[in-house]
């Protein structure tokens, strides 16, 4: 049993915090930024993202690499990659590195 507890509490402990949000806003405001779309038209409902990397690092800091498809109200698509630094306590512990990997339109 206090094998099993410390296991557990071992587990949570070490486990990173979900910091999508930080990258995704900067994203955000990239692309608006760039010209690349008006953010007011997306439909943050459809926004895609999935976590490719974590690479742990010195000190807690956790490099993280991002995917992001972001839609629009017109069917266009606007995929991004981003690569941050986070840690236990702050999701925001380095600036976003911001790639446009592709635009596109979708016909339904």
């Amino acid at each position: 049993m206090l094998l099993t507890c410390l296991i557990v509490s071992f587990s949570v402990s070490a486990k990173q915090a979900d910091c999508h949000s930080w990258p995704m806003n900067i994203a955000e405001g990239w692309l608006k930024n760039e010209n690349i779309v008006d953010i007011t038209q997306l439909d943050r409902s459809k926004t895609e993202m999935k976590l490719l990397a974590a690479q742990k690092k010195a000190g807690g800091i956790t490099t993280d690499i991002w995917h992001f498809i972001f839609h629009d109200k017109s069917g266009k698509a606007y995929e991004v990659i981003t690569q941050s630094d986070a840690n236990l306590e702050e999701c925001s512990a380095s600036e976003v590195n911001i790639f446009l990997v592709a635009r596109s339109t979708i016909n339904h």
